[in-house]
């Protein structure tokens, strides 16, 4: 529901690697006009996200005040992103980003304002409310990947980190003043104020995007991928990427426990502080400004303990946050309890963030960052079902008492993943691989295609070249090839012969874009155990009669 130039989350530089340029300041970003127009715009926008969010929170709590049904509104927000996110990344890498964004805006402006309209007119159910939650958050899942893939194009790759420092600041000063907002027009103009104002301020956002003259990427040789292809390549992808699936994991160990105090809060303040709408407001403002006080701190905090300690550091925030909202009476402590979470919040998830940012190269970067929405969102809709649950069956501070115990008990068990550990490799694609020499035209979607390459290695480097083969046949995988294997010569010592196998010609063209500059260190590193000339290169096509076993499909 909420947007900034990334669409909720902060971004990061695709090409990791430091490099020279002009000095950066917090403001430099600020210098693009494209960039100042897009963040006023999304600051805007998300005020307006925030007030339906917190106007939404407490509806409900009218509504039906039973901890699970409340808890839904959390579960309805959330759980698009999980069924969506990642068809909607693959969309992202292939689609006009600027023209989806326009068209999927439009239609979350129009939803928005249907339901304003409903609220206005004393209709809202407790189905209606989750039901058009659940379809805004629809809206938000298409378009995230979209608002993540963007930022690259929107300013220099040198005032790319201010960039992000300035929609990490933009999201949760909308996060501060939006709820708070909410919460006194609630108290004195109605319960249909906020929802107004949602769907009025989504209109600078479409404003903003048809300004928008958005920059070509580069020459496309090849024709854009089809939809059912994405998917399977940016699965294969994830599944071979070490780096983020170390992200993916201790995001669980996180977001599984922290949406407890995200699905609970309205309770907390309504039924056990006993306070109004303007004090949930408040409530979910010191949330937002906790994070932008914890934004500002972030460059010292990574530089000082590094981010899997940051991220540590924010369990253990956050588990205390929990506490404190758990024992809760009176306003001051939910106050209190509320920084700790933002700023807790805004150490993690800006961590896990750049850990994803960082291990994705530009051609799967939406879908990338969808497996990383995927995985936030699933577990946060899981996660707040369960605390509604058991704050059913327990009670508001046994609930919480739980989710911090287990927030503390996740960071032993997901310590093994490691963070960030990809930001030091170079993404940006090498286009080393030469053109592969044709007798005559092949269609494009002839596959699959089989690719070996012989070497020829002293038989004493056998163990070691095996060993870099192996981490070569990652990055295969990582960039189509659906199987891969090593065959040893019976009866030439020393010969070996690397295979795999993509779907269809043009997924082998893919390849050749998709190589990076990490991969050819990888590469180079194979091909110094070559001890004659250079690795003969094969490419053999299926032919139209030939069988598909088993091996050939693709998995």
């Amino acid at each position: 529901m909420s947007r900034t130039i990334w669409r909720r989350r902060v971004s990061q530089s695709p090409n990791p690697v430091p490099e020279t340029g002009p000095t950066s300041s917090p403001w430099s970003p600020f210098r693009h006009a494209t960039f100042s127009v897009l963040w006023t715009a999304t600051v805007i926008a998300n005020i307006g996200s925030w007030m339906y969010s917190a106007a939404s929170g407490w509806l409900m709590t009218s509504l039906s005040p039973e901890p699970l049904i409340v808890s839904m509104v959390q579960v309805a927000t959330t759980l698009p992103m999980f069924l969506f996110a990642l068809p909607a990344g693959a969309l992202a890498d292939i689609v006009d980003k600027r023209k989806f964004l326009i068209a999927v805006e439009i239609a979350v402006t129009i939803i928005s304002a249907i339901f304003a309209a409903i609220v206005w007119l004393g209709l809202a159910t407790p189905f209606n409310l989750l039901l058009f939650t659940f379809l805004i958050g629809v809206g938000s899942a298409l378009t995230a990947p979209a608002w993540q893939s963007i930022v690259p194009q929107l300013v220099p790759k040198h005032d790319l980190q201010p960039a992000i420092a300035a929609n990490s600041v933009g999201i949760n000063l909308s996060r501060a003043v939006g709820p708070a907002l909410a919460g006194t027009m609630v108290a004195r103009l109605g319960i249909g104020a906020p929802f107004w104002i949602n769907a009025i301020s989504n209109l600078g956002i479409i404003g903003a995007l048809l300004w928008w003259k958005q920059p070509q990427t580069g020459n496309r040789h090849l024709r854009a991928e089809r939809f059912g292809s994405a998917i399977r390549a940016g699965f294969r992808h994830a599944k071979n990427n070490q780096h983020l699936r170390a992200t993916l994991a201790r995001g669980v160990g996180f977001f599984l426990f922290a949406s407890a105090y995200w699905a609970l809060l309205p309770l907390v303040a309504r039924s056990q502080i006993a306070g109004g709408p303007d004090l949930y407001g408040f409530l979910l403002g010191a949330i937002g400004a906790g994070a932008v006080g914890g934004a500002f701190a972030l460059p010292w905090l990574k530089a000082s303990l590094g981010p899997d300690r940051l991220v540590a550091v924010g369990t253990i925030g956050t588990a205390i946050a929990m506490v404190l909202f758990g024992v809760a009476r009176d306003s001051a402590t939910g106050i209190v309890a509320s920084v700790f979470a933002g700023v807790s919040w805004i150490a993690v998830l800006a961590s896990l963030n750049v850990s994803a940012q960082v291990a994705l190269p530009e051609w799967v970067r939406g879908r990338g960052l969808a497996m990383f929405v995927t995985t936030f969102f699933g577990a946060l809709s899981l996660g707040s079902a369960i605390w509604g649950q058991l704050a059913a069956m327990l009670g508001l501070p046994a609930a919480h008492l739980l989710a911090a115990a287990g927030a503390v008990l996740a960071i032993p068990l997901t310590w093994r993943w490691k963070l960030q550990t990809a930001a030091g490799i170079d993404l940006t694609p090498s286009m080393h691989w030469p053109v592969p020499i044709i007798t005559h035209e092949v269609a494009e979607d002839r596959g699959p295609v089989l690719v070996t390459i012989e070497y020829r290695i002293d038989p004493r480097d056998r163990a070691a070249f095996l060993g870099a083969l192996e981490k070569l046949g990652h990055q295969r995988r990582r960039d189509g090839a659906y199987a891969w294997g090593v065959f040893e010569d019976a009866a030439v010592e020393g010969r070996m012969v690397e295979t795999f196998l993509v779907e269809s010609w043009l997924e082998h063209l893919r390849q050749h874009e998709r190589v990076t500059n990490a991969d050819r260190v990888l590469q180079d590193e194979v091909h110094r155990f070559h001890t004659t000339g250079t690795p003969m290169v094969t490419h053999l096509i299926a032919t139209e009669s030939s069988p598909k076993s088993a091996a050939a499909r693709p998995a």
